[in-house]
């Protein structure tokens, strides 16, 4: 089964796949993690949207060979990859039907004032899901670049409130 995490920025994905794991003993692919590791020890001050999206497809190809082998060893895959847009969440959807696999969306549905109070308590105190700090500037433009889930999209899905 793969798992799509949905939600925009501090809803808590991170926190949600780490108890969805603990729940199927499924594998987590964080794409934070994936880019603090991978990429932004090369990112130079001028490198914006572009630079990252080009480098999570790249990082993409690889998480979708590495849920080949877990979809044939009957391991769940639960995809932390921010899924921010509706066409990001169709090309996983996509290519778990073309393979035959079981999918579930889970959308985190969280207030702004709440999410924006995690991003501050996260930057602070750096805990397990830091990856690094989320500026007001990035959580504004998050808000306007995520595209929330349509109830047919959401449809036999898994919402998540306050």
């Amino acid at each position: 089964m793969i798992h799509l995490i949905v939600g925009n920025t501090g809803s808590g994905k991170t926190t949600y796949a780490a108890a969805l794991k603990r729940k199927t003993n499924g594998i987590v692919f964080s794409i934070d993690k994936w880019n603090n590791i991978l990429f932004l020890a090369d990112k130079k001050p001028d490198d914006g949207l572009e630079w990252f999206l080009e480098r999570i497809d790249r990082a993409e190809i690889m998480i979708m060979e590495l849920v080949h082998q877990l979809e044939n060893s009957k391991t769940d895959a639960i995809l932390d990859l921010g899924l921010s847009k509706l066409e990001h969440r169709e090309k996983f959807r996509n290519f778990a039907k073309s393979n035959g696999y079981e999918l579930q969306i889970h959308f985190l549905d969280i207030s702004k004032e709440t999410r924006w109070k995690r991003v501050l308590k996260r930057n602070n105190e750096k805990g397990t899901t830091y990856e690094f700090d989320v500026t007001k500037e990035n959580f504004d433009f998050m808000e306007g670049w995520f595209e929330k889930p349509s109830v047919k999209e959401l449809d036999g899905g898994i919402v998540v409130t306050e």
